[in-house]
């Protein structure tokens, strides 16, 4: 299993960024997707997940601003920020779960700054 991130980048404050991830197989094959972040002397955490049947998960920090959604045909998940603040500068992980398995994507990198 491969998850492929992209999209990250610099941003001002209040701006947008989305991240895509895209599994090497079919994305229904995994109980869920999501993305975990971590910044600088932080501990990695849960930022959003999407499960098989379509429920959402979100952290109280980015509900409202943070959108996650799919793409079955394209086998992505996507992240669409909004309203990014300073604080969620970070490195974004793709993350999946299969059966007790976890699988990672390579970090994508987000700053929030002016």
């Amino acid at each position: 299993v491969q998850l492929q991130a992209s999209g990250g980048g610099l941003v001002q404050p209040g701006g947008s960024l989305r991240l895509s991830c895209t599994a090497s197989g079919s994305i229904f094959s995994f109980d869920y997707m999501g993305w975990y972040r971590q910044a600088p002397r932080k501990q990695r955490e849960l930022v959003t997940s999407l499960t098989d049947l379509g429920f959402k998960n979100y952290a109280d920090s980015v509900k409202g601003r943070f959108t996650i959604s799919r793409d079955t045909a394209k086998n992505t998940v996507y992240l669409q920020m909004n309203s990014l603040k300073p604080e969620d500068t970070a490195v974004y992980f793709c993350h999946a779960r299969r059966n007790a398995m976890n699988y990672w994507g390579k970090g994508a990198q987000v700053t929030v700054s002016s």
